[in-house]
């Protein structure tokens, strides 16, 4: 199973690639991960948040493909480690590719949030985009660490 990590921006910090990295060597052949960026979409004259929400998901769609579509979003389903564990139990036993989605500065479109297989809150606060990277990619690697009974999560 891959995890890809589909995330609208680029030209991340030294410091966030270095964090992602760290965490996403760790992760086995298995279970690899890859973070796919995408472009924003510039705020040309005439295009409103709701175009470049749309530009956007027509590319996070195509870079996800038949994946299991995991959006994140403030609004979304909270959850604990040990359940996110859970959910990755599942995603390993479904057989499917699982692709994570972060926003860009404008947010993702609300059809793209309707399609998803599940919306995920990492936290009811807006945090920058290269924290989400480093965080989600940092619990990617707790989750799998439950799953295999690894020491890296303590209860």
């Amino acid at each position: 199973m891959k995890l890809r990590i589909i995330s609208v921006g680029h030209k991340m910090p030294g410091w966030v690639q270095s964090a992602c990295t760290e965490y996403t060597k760790r992760m086995p052949r298995e279970m690899s991960v890859e973070i796919v960026e995408i472009k924003p979409d510039k705020r040309a004259a005439g295009k409103n948040s709701e175009v470049v929400q749309e530009a956007e998901a027509k590319r996070i769609l195509e870079a996800a493909g038949q994946d299991y579509l995991v959006v994140l979003d403030e609004r979304g389903q909270e959850v604990t480690t040990l359940q996110l564990a859970d959910k990755m139990r599942l995603w390993m036993e479904s057989g499917r590719d699982v692709s994570l989605v972060i926003g860009g500065a404008d947010g993702l479109h609300d059809g793209l949030k309707r399609k998803a297989d599940w919306l995920w809150s990492l936290s009811r606060l807006t945090m920058p985009h290269g924290m989400v990277r480093v965080m989600l990619s940092e619990q990617l690697y707790r989750g799998l660490s439950v799953i295999n009974n690894h020491p890296y999560h303590r209860e």
